[in-house]
């Protein structure tokens, strides 16, 4: 039959990870534009192609490649950016799925740093490594992108290397371009402290307990 790569619905504290749908696009091209300074080097589509955006995603996932979301903020109810599974691999068996990478990220600029992305990283390595039971998951980034390898390394994922022309550039003037990425990785051996880690960090945004 094979493993097949579909995204459940993933809700913690502060964020709510839906399964990306066209009803997402009017709130996603409100965050999308918010302040684009932080998507230098980042795949974030202006307001008038989130719905091909979106499309696009879909196709992927039609395709088996990805499971794409939409990250809902629960103080305000609405989609404050996308994240998704990537790239699943099966090496022992077509039914078991070994590796998969968490890519396709991004978050308007009012939700960076309100411990959405730490919570939505949480949902996302818990369900790959406890319910899939993944071996490893992957990360990977433009090799120039100094802010998100450090958020990626805060989380205690491990630098592995440079995979040199791996993918397209998504930064602007470079369309057409490839690009070098800067992979990580998270093993199912190191989850368990990670997840202590991230547990932490998303109670400091959390209201005090009565």
């Amino acid at each position: 039959m094979g493993f097949k790569l579909e995204g459940p619905v993933l809700e913690g504290a502060l964020v709510r990870l839906e399964p990306l749908e066209q009803r997402h696009a009017a709130d996603l091209a409100v965050a999308a534009e918010e302040d684009r300074g932080t998507y230098a080097f980042t795949w974030v589509p202006r307001a008038h192609e989130v719905g091909d955006y979106i499309d696009a995603q879909l196709a992927r996932a039609a395709a088996g490649r990805l499971a794409p979301y939409a990250q809902i903020s629960l103080a305000s109810g609405r989609a404050v950016g996308a994240t998704s599974y990537w790239e699943p691999r099966c090496w022992r068996s077509d039914d078991r799925l070994d590796a998969v990478e968490v890519g396709f990220t991004w978050l308007a600029r009012s939700a960076q740093g309100t411990g959405v992305n730490a919570e939505a990283k949480l949902l996302l390595f818990r369900h790959a490594f406890e319910e899939w039971g993944v071996a490893r998951v992957d990360l990977k980034t433009d090799a120039r992108n100094d802010r998100s390898h450090a958020a990626i390394a805060s989380v205690g994922a491990r630098f592995e290397g440079l995979l040199r022309n791996w993918s397209r550039s998504w930064a602007p003037g470079e369309e057409g371009q490839l690009r070098d990425s800067a992979l990580f990785s998270i093993t199912a051996a190191e989850w368990p402290e990670i997840r202590g880690r991230l547990r932490e960090r998303v109670a400091r945004f959390l209201p005090p307990a009565s």
